[in-house]
């Protein structure tokens, strides 16, 4: 047995390409250098080091990955569907398929989500809506083990100090006794169980709201959707304001007014023309209270007058359309309906291709929210600026 198992470990050994050799040996040096000493400075322990890191290997198959040292590095591919064209984000088969379970849900549940409400202030359908959307009401597989992947990404992926604390935070839980490490699951980037929390995310925000002693987003609904509310609240919700609300926005007014930098009262947007879709009117506790203009395609799809609490959802996930999917999703779950106004096929264009237009126009002076790649508001709004300088209709996006 001895023999045939040193055999099978030698094949193993041969059949792994070189590069990832190569990496195991440099990765066994990181987390002995650098990984194990900031640990013990954040007080884990010397047993919980042994036991997790041990023979620990990086897992070169995970998408996005740059080479060891190679921080920050914006990925040339989108990998993630909220950093793509939003037409396809928004699609009516996904509405359709999770709108029915989570009404259903809203009356099974009904109980929970009021203590959740009173507790923490947030609407059940925006907690339902998130639930949904992170992993299809906890439905959806988590298939990589947690502290692999934020260990790889530390490593050498794109942005290796965020994963860098993400990791010590990875140990800290395992360290603390949360969750045993067979159960430890997550996303290819690193985000855990029904919430998809990243590590540090659930030592500030998961909570135990079931009462059985233990901060379980795993498989506790109970502990999922409280731990959201309390993200939220923590990140400024307001209670009593929606999220936002879709509009017509009329061709004299500018897609360059978008952001979160150039909010108004909505009663000065309506006074602009600004109309809420449908012949509806805004609500009236919301008419004197600041609405930003929200244009995720620009002049390509929908428009909408955001509050502050989209922007809580964004604390959430940083993608507009994915605030915009909870939103909406929340709203459907209520009784409302598909969006007024269609999203059109739209240019696209890389990851990569987009930074490269990001460069040139920072080198002109505009500020497009950082050379990231991704079509962001900032960036948006200086391709409006740029279109109407040139004397051109602005829409706001690439051309």
């Amino acid at each position: 047995m001895l023999r045939i198992a040193l055999f099978l470990a030698c094949l193993a050994v041969l059949v792994l390409p070189a590069q990832a050799q190569s990496y195991q040996v440099e990765f066994e040096r990181f987390l002995a250098t650098k990984v194990v000493p900031a640990a013990k400075r954040a007080g884990i322990s010397d047993k919980t080091l042994r036991r997790e890191l041990g023979g620990l290997k990086p897992d070169t198959s995970l998408p996005g990955l740059a080479r060891p040292g190679q921080d920050n590095v914006p990925p040339k591919v989108n990998y993630q569907a909220e950093f793509k064209a939003p037409a396809s984000y928004f699609s009516e088969k996904q509405f359709n398929a999770l709108v029915p379970k989570g009404r259903a849900i809203l009356q099974r549940d009904a109980k929970l989500l009021d203590r959740i409400e009173k507790t923490y202030g947030v609407p059940r359908g925006i907690l339902v809506a998130i639930w949904a959307r992170e992993t299809g009401y906890g439905a959806a597989k988590l298939p990589y083990d947690a502290l692999t992947v934020v260990a790889t990404r530390a490593f050498m992926g794109q942005r290796q100090s965020f994963y860098f604390e993400e990791l010590i935070a990875a140990l800290k839980i395992l360290d603390q006794g949360y969750i045993g490490r067979a159960a430890f699951r997550a996303s290819w980037g690193g985000a855990l169980g029904q919430p998809q929390f990243l590590p540090s995310s659930f030592l500030k925000f998961a909570v135990d709201f079931d009462g059985d002693g233990q901060r379980d987003i795993w498989r506790s609904d109970a502990d999922t959707l409280a731990s959201i509310a309390n993200y939220l609240k923590s990140h400024g919700w307001v209670t009593g304001r929606d999220w936002g609300f879709e509009i017509v926005l009329p061709a004299h007014v500018s897609c360059t007014g978008e952001g979160p930098d150039r909010g108004k009262p909505i009663a000065d947007w309506a006074k602009a023309g600004v109309t809420r879709v449908k012949a509806r009117e805004f609500p009236g506790h919301e008419v004197p209270r600041d609405g930003f203009l929200l244009l995720p395609a620009g002049r390509y799809g929908p428009a909408f007058l955001a509050t502050e609490n989209f922007y809580v959802l964004k604390a959430y996930n940083e993608s507009d359309v994915y605030a915009l999917f909870v939103g909406h999703l929340a709203d459907r779950l209520s009784g409302g309906g598909g969006f007024a106004s269609g999203w059109k096929a739209i240019p696209t264009a890389t990851r990569g291709a987009v930074r490269k237009l990001q460069l040139g126009m920072e080198q002109q002076g505009h500020d497009v929210g950082g050379a990231d790649g991704l079509i962001g508001f900032k960036t948006r709004r200086t391709l409006g600026l740029l279109q109407e300088k040139n004397g051109r209709a602005a829409t706001c996006w690439i051309d």
